[in-house]
């Protein structure tokens, strides 16, 4: 993430101004979801692959507050609607699903061969021994004591690996 999650959140707070700024100058609802996509969203989307699944409650919440709060800039009639209806009435989708989706594409164009972060996973599995597994996974899971400790690689293979279904033929 940054050197601080608070440096991250300030900085996304000082652009919402410049957002303001912008709905008071009369600029079109369309161009201001577009200052939001282009100068805002980066900021809080920064490298979240490899962080987001460190993330707390409270810290997502305190991210997609920003999110609320531009919703709020952009489109007036969201004022003390539930986060949940604004993000419908704005066309949008939270950024916590954004950033669960940018992992899950993440590991897998890890995951393939002419990916140059490939080596940094474990060989695969035999796949003789994924048909005698009952949760075959290709990649081993590792295990970590704590989740502070967790890597994104190990968290990644704990949880975006599909699970391989074999047939019979």
């Amino acid at each position: 993430m940054y050197h601080n999650r608070q440096a991250m959140l300030s900085k996304a707070t000082k652009r919402l101004y410049f957002l303001k700024l912008l709905k008071r100058a009369g600029v079109p609802c369309a161009q201001l979801q577009h200052f939001y996509v282009a100068v805002i969203r980066p900021i809080l989307e920064y490298a979240a692959p490899v962080w987001h699944h460190l993330l707390t409650n409270c810290q997502s919440d305190q991210i997609e507050a920003i999110q609320k709060r531009a919703i709020n800039i952009i489109h007036s009639p969201t004022h003390g609607m539930p986060y949940s209806n604004a993000l419908f009435f704005a066309g949008g989708t939270s950024l916590r699903a954004r950033r669960e989706q940018m992992a899950r594409n993440f590991f897998e164009s890890t995951t393939q061969p002419t990916s140059c972060l490939h080596h940094l996973l474990r060989p695969p599995r035999d796949p003789e021994l994924l048909s005698r597994l009952r949760a075959p996974s290709k990649y081993p899971r590792t295990s970590n004591r704590t989740k502070k400790y967790q890597s994104f690689i190990s968290f990644a293979i704990s949880n975006y690996q599909t699970s391989y279904i074999f047939t019979i033929v």
